[in-house]
């Protein structure tokens, strides 16, 4: 699994790509999101577009990330599901879990409807 980041405004955007499958891979995410926290950073989308292969410690590991992200008055969302990571979801109701969105884009622009409701 990689890891690349960018930031696009006031968000910080994980590409991941390659498997997500836990063990170290898995705590490298881990380590990102809270350092990621310490800079102040409140906002993430994770874009899986590029992900191959998801199995239950990579949804652990976004369960995790999610979680840590909420703890620190933050949120991650999760953006270009692939039809697979999709139907995962579904089938273990994270969907309802996960806030989701086609692109990054959307994922985005979803983080500022959000503040203009508050």
């Amino acid at each position: 699994m990689r890891l690349k980041t960018k930031s696009i405004d006031d968000v910080v955007v994980i590409e991941i790509s390659g498997n997500m499958m836990g063990g170290p891979d898995s705590q490298k995410f881990r380590e990102l999101l809270h350092k990621l926290v310490k800079q102040g950073t409140k906002k993430v989308v994770v874009d899986v577009k590029n992900v191959k292969f998801l199995n239950s410690a990579g949804l652990g590991t976004l369960i995790s990330g999610l979680t840590t992200m909420r703890n620190a008055g933050g949120d991650l969302k999760i953006a270009n599901p692939t039809d697979k990571i999709e139907s995962l979801l579904m089938i273990t109701r994270l969907i309802k879990v996960f806030d989701t969105y086609n692109s990054v884009e959307e994922a985005i622009a979803s983080f500022k409807k959000s503040a203009k409701k508050k």
